[in-house]
């Protein structure tokens, strides 16, 4: 599904030419079409909706599934479809149209009376909106092909988005890897008027702590879950992803309670030691009586899959996991399936990964009187001659220097860049071209308007727009697009976040246990093996297969070889850094070769290459 399009209020030329050579760009994963041309503006969808009201010359372009907590938008949409509703809600409220908007969506309007253009996306970043400001012109599209197609947006790329690709594995909003091509915030609407544009934020998580009764709270968790898949099914042939982790597992048995069959689920397995789910998997399926399906992934699948991935994605993109989640979604397709449940979101809502508790360790150090930890700790644990050949004081040691560092920036302790070194790693052309604080400066900026309600739910505000907006729901929709199937996201419901949002920090980290009232809600719903598991998902085994398989070595040694060729990163550091995934840690180095193959592997997409 896509839509796309332009505002032009000056110099509307060749519309339906511009919008042939978009849908094309647009339509490369779509088929059916949908066209709108006004004086001022030139509106396409793929699979997506289009509405005009002559009456209130008013045109929209939407994508998704928009839900309304107003009664008069409400009954519109149901008597003449999601796209009337949203103009019936516009001419009504104005921009308080988004005030009453929720679900997944995004969508593109023209106001001709006001001479107003406006995009927006949805509160999660589950349907995403990119744009270009050239001239007089608002070009939008959901995908960032769809925009550079065209005329007048040009293809240059952005240098800072490539450094901030190697430092986060993607290029983070609001950059794209192109310097006249923007990414709408989550949140977030674009008002184009006059030839200039203003981006809104119309939500932000609220983390507004209330004092909970937890009998009343762990009913209306179940209530919540069980009306959030029942929303998201929506008439489809459903299944669901199901890694055996605590939210792909709740999916799937609420997807049975709502349904009442066996859903069917779908799951990736590695013949690799620590990476293999699918016995957890099993479990899950077993315990809620699904139809369950796998497929175990192995080195050749991922040569095959990696140019494929990379010619989908408009932009480096970084994850790994892509190519498990693709090669699930296209075993879904294949058994007639049209949307798939995923799980993602709920880690970062109800606080399930593991470097939340982590950081709760560091700050039981950061609590300690000043004058200990400077004049007592610290001169002793430092003082001990040669105290790093001792297991037990390099721990300690490194435990402290990481403590040490203040939030946010001690989340990027372990960043695979900083770790080899921005000098040793780039050349020195290329970093003369970038701001190597831009990272850290967006990190501090995302970090700091959450954090004044507690240093979790900073790290959660953070990881909600990075982790997951940028990342997670990137490759999960990216991938199933790839494979011909949709994807809905029952743990991103804005009820469901809502409540999650609301909740005390202590309910989501207590200690070192994870998702604490989470697990306790459910313990009488989820298999114990579930509720105790460590935390993996479809983590792809890269770097070990990498020492293993010729084949893969291959791919990735030719890639970091073409690669040198473009200026960016050192020659002698690609050389070394074979040596260093042979020699020192296979997992870690190996994600960096991961990432600059997967830029190579981008950089071979494009027509100039």
């Amino acid at each position: 599904m896509s839509i796309f399009g332009y505002v032009d209020f000056e110099n509307l030329s060749g519309g339906a030419q511009q919008l042939r050579q978009m849908s094309e760009a647009a339509g490369r994963y779509g088929t059916s079409q949908d066209t709108h041309a006004g004086t001022s503006h030139a509106f396409g969808a793929r699979r997506g909706s289009l509405e005009y009201l002559k009456e209130a010359d008013v045109t929209v372009a939407l994508e998704g599934q928009p839900r309304w907590t107003d009664g008069f938008i409400e009954k519109a949409a149901k008597f003449k479809g999601a796209p009337y509703a949203v103009i019936e809600g516009y001419v009504r409220y104005g921009q308080g149209l988004f005030d009453r908007i929720r679900g997944s969506f995004c969508l593109a309007l023209l106001d001709g009376k006001r001479g107003r253009g406006l995009i927006a996306s949805d509160r999660t970043g589950q349907q995403t909106l990119y744009y270009a400001i050239c001239d007089s012109r608002l070009v939008f599209g959901t995908r960032v092909r769809a925009v550079l197609a065209n005329a007048g947006v040009p293809d240059a790329l952005d240098s800072q988005a490539l450094f901030n690709y190697l430092y986060f594995h993607v290029v983070p909003t609001p950059r794209t890897i192109y310097t006249a091509v923007k990414r709408l915030a989550p949140g977030a609407f674009l008002l184009f008027e006059r030839g200039k544009a203003r981006e809104v934020p119309y939500w932000e998580p609220d983390f507004t702590e209330h004092a909970p009764n937890t009998a009343e709270l762990e009913s209306e968790l179940k209530n919540l879950l069980r009306e959030s898949v029942r929303r998201s099914i929506n008439g489809k042939t459903t299944g669901a992803f199901l890694s055996g982790g605590t939210d792909s597992s709740t999916v799937v048995g609420m997807l049975n309670a709502v349904t009442g069959t066996s859903p069917r689920t779908y799951s990736i397995g590695f013949d690799a030691r620590n990476y293999d789910e699918t016995a957890f998997a099993r479990t899950a399926a077993r315990h809620f009586h699904a139809d369950h399906h796998e497929y175990f992934l192995t080195p050749e699948d991922v040569i095959e899959a990696v140019p494929r991935v990379a010619a989908y994605y408009d932009q480096p993109f970084g994850n790994a996991s892509a190519v498990p989640v693709y090669y699930c979604a296209r075993m879904a397709k294949s058994d007639g399936v049209t949307r798939l449940l995923a799980g993602d979101g709920g880690d970062e809502i109800f606080g399930g990964n593991h470097r939340y508790a982590k950081q709760n360790l560091f700050e039981r150090y950061s609590n300690f009187p000043a004058v200990l930890r400077k004049a007592v700790i610290e001169p002793l644990l430092f003082g001990i001659p040669a105290g790093d050949r001792l297991d037990f004081i390099r721990k300690a040691r490194s435990y402290v220097r990481q403590a040490n560092v203040p939030l946010p920036a001690r989340l990027e302790t372990y960043n695979l860049l900083m770790r080899c070194g921005g000098s040793a790693t780039l050349t020195a052309d290329f970093i003369r071209e970038v701001n190597a604080e831009e990272p850290t400066q967006l990190i501090e900026d995302i970090y700091g308007k959450t954090c004044a309600r507690g240093k979790l739910n900073g790290i959660l505000g953070l990881d909600m727009r990075i982790t997951l907006g940028d990342n997670d729901l990137c490759k999960v929709s990216g991938m199933c697009a790839l494979a011909g199937v949709e994807v809905a996201y029952p743990m991103l419901d804005d009820n469901l976040v809502a409540f999650a949002l609301q909740l005390p920090e202590r309910y989501k980290v207590k200690g070192s246990i994870l998702r604490y009232f989470f697990k306790q809600a459910l313990s009488d719903f989820l298999p114990k093996e579930v509720l105790t598991k460590t935390k993996h998902g479809f983590g792809l085994p890269f770097g070990v297969w990498l020492q293993s398989h010729s084949g893969l070595n291959a791919l990735a040694r030719d890639s970091l070889e073409s690669l040198k060729k473009r200026g960016i990163v050192r020659p002698e550091f690609l050389d070394k850094l074979f040596l260093k995934h042979h020699s020192e840690h296979s997992a870690y180095y190996g994600t960096m070769i991961w990432v600059l193959m997967m830029l190579e592997q981008w950089y071979a997409t494009r027509s100039d290459a």
